[in-house]
């Protein structure tokens, strides 16, 4: 039963293969997050989608990877570490093509949503497979390399996204509108198909790495273990690790057959309550301050603020480097200053961060007037209606405002419509009276009212569909707010780098790290599942709502709820999270 012993560089360059394929796999994590906060604006310009739908364009990725979360320990353990890596990686790559080729809501959704199962399989089974291939000392190498790659992949998506923000501006100035729109259209897509080529390498790369020793012995392959683990280990370590192996199953051999096994340990016993409530506010919180939707609608937030869609891109750039760099620190101050003291040190900062930033919105909403009796005078006969907003039309719009109204003239506008048909109410996009590309707002029935009494319910279960497909349509209001200034947005742009400053320094790194001292070992798979279920949750449903609500209420009104959230989130890590 002798195995050749393999070269004495062998373990390096292998285990150098295993950290490029897991660097791989967090960049794919951080693409997935990350990609859609370039596409969006052009794919707002471009299609007729409402605030709803695309919200839920972005929240698909989240809603994907929160469901395939759940099971991915399960599937892993099933299939195998290396077969379950191959296979996320195959659903990104197929996701793609998919989503850059879609020409109607439903394909692109079920692209996301395929995009969204990847990540969260990626999320799970990478650090599985490196706690069960690399060795005790380059073990937290391992985690750090796949966390690094998964913020700089977000520094990647703003890279491509700036590029084509730059193509784009080219074609703007041609002055011909129709074809700007049409390169609007291509250049969304061409910012999914360029992030390709890391899933192929990710696919391949995970072909080329063996399968995990532990899974491999646990299956009863142990000669398999052994050759797995001699490929990343000398002889002599593979030895004591297998025989570790040997004994730890021993061990819980015995437990189970006493019926001792801690794995039977329920979360609701009362020792454990406490610690696991705190994992699930904390987990939620951290979703709460709106990191999440941050990332994806960071473009849109920018130009809103006042920065041109090239400006916008670079913002989009800055912030992911912001992200990138302040993550490196707090890898070094974690284990000096303790996690207790960054979260709370980020926790604060975020809460500052968000108050300006809304009170920057507000300052410029607070000025906005409603055209609701002009928009409601053009709803047709067939009760439609189609709006060209540009600046003969703003005019128009903001004539019966008075004073207030022609305090805007002169100057770019935006305009968000919310209307209803009976029971059902949507938001359509925001547009402005400058951008030529703009196609004009067209509210019909079927962009608000639910074709089938499942989605009804779903969107309003207290309304009456049957009455809805007949009531008229009313527009509730037509919201037109003056276009801050360049120097408003850069320092609202400003702001934003701080609020992902202080989270990356604090609950980017240290909740991880926390929450997983915090519980002890008996709940801790269980505790953590759960929690992390939540986690994902919070940050679905806030994706979803995003775009309705500033669509409604202003962006200032998601900033100062992000800032409450933090609130707690900070009473919490301050006063009841243990160091």
């Amino acid at each position: 039963m002798s195995t050749a012993t393999p070269a004495p560089n062998q373990p390096i360059a292998y285990n150098r293969l295993l950290l490029f394929v897991a660097g791989l796999g967090g960049l794919l994590y951080g693409i997935d997050v990350g990609i859609i906060a370039g596409a969006l604006p052009y794919m707002d310009a471009t299609s007729h989608f409402t605030r709803e739908d695309l919200s839920f364009v972005v929240a698909a990725v989240l809603l994907g990877s929160a469901v395939s979360t759940l099971f991915a320990g399960v599937l892993s353990d099933w299939m195998g570490r290396k077969k379950m890596m191959a296979f996320s990686g195959m659903l990104f790559v197929a996701s793609i093509p998919l989503i850059a080729l879609s020409h109607g809501y439903g394909q692109l959704i079920f692209g996301r949503l395929l995009q969204g199962v990847s990540g969260g399989l990626v999320g799970v089974v990478i650090p599985l497979y490196l706690a069960d291939c690399l060795g005790a000392k380059n073990r937290g190498k391992g985690t750090g390399v796949f966390q690094w790659m998964l913020v700089f992949g977000f520094v990647i998506a703003a890279i491509i996204a700036l590029y084509f923000s730059y193509r784009v501006d080219e074609v703007a100035k041609l002055g011909d509108a129709n074809m700007l729109h049409d390169f609007k259209d291509k250049a969304w897509r061409s910012i999914f198909w360029v992030s390709l080529p890391p899933g192929i390498l990710f696919v391949l790369g995970s072909f080329m790495v063996a399968e995990s020793p532990r899974w491999l012995f646990l299956r009863g392959r142990k000669e398999a273990a052994r050759a797995a683990l001699l490929r990343s280990r000398d002889p002599q370590q593979a030895e004591v690790e297998l025989q570790e192996m040997v004994v730890s199953a021993a061990a819980e051999a015995g437990k189970a057959a006493t019926g001792g096994s801690s794995a039977k340990e329920s979360l609701l016993k009362r020792k454990y309550v406490i610690p696991f409530v705190l994992a699930c506010v904390i987990l939620a919180c951290n979703q709460a301050t709106g990191i999440n939707s941050i990332i994806q609608f960071n473009a849109n937030i920018f130009i809103q603020s006042g920065l041109s869609d090239v400006q916008a891109h670079y913002g989009n750039l800055l912030f992911t480097l912001v992200n990138f760099f302040m993550t490196m620190v707090a890898v070094i101050l974690v284990d000096r200053k303790g996690r207790k003291f960054l979260l709370t040190l980020g926790t604060s900062g975020i809460i500052v961060s968000l108050i300006v930033v809304g009170l920057l919105f507000h300052r410029t909403e607070q000025r906005r007037v409603d055209g609701r009796a002009a928009v409601q005078a053009l709803v047709t006969a067939e009760q439609t209606a189609k709006i060209t907003f540009n600046a003969d039309a703003a005019r128009a719009l903001v004539a019966p405002a008075g004073a207030a109204g022609q305090a805007l003239l002169g100057q770019p506008l935006t305009l968000s419509v919310i209307y209803s048909y009976g029971g059902f109410r949507s938001t359509t996009a925001i547009v402005r009276s400058d951008d030529l590309a703009a196609a004009p707002l067209e509210i019909t029935r079927d962009s608000c009212v639910p074709n089938n009494k499942v989605s009804a319910f779903f969107s309003n279960p207290f309304a009456s569909l049957e009455e809805a497909q007949k009531a008229p349509l009313t527009i509730e209001n037509a919201l037109i707010t003056p276009v801050p200034s360049t120097q408003n947005g850069w320092l609202t742009a400003l702001f934003t780098f701080s609020f992902m400053a202080f989270f990356a320094i604090g609950p980017g790194v240290c909740v991880w790290l926390a929450l997983s001292e915090l519980m002890p070992t008996r709940i801790r798979s269980n505790g953590m599942s759960v929690a992390l279920t939540l986690n994902q949750a919070v940050s679905t449903t806030i994706a979803a709502v995003f775009l309705p609500t500033v669509g409604k209420y202003g962006y200032s009104t998601m900033f100062f709820l992000f800032a409450g959230c933090t609130v707690v989130y900070f009473i919490t890590a301050a006063f009841f999270l243990p160091e």
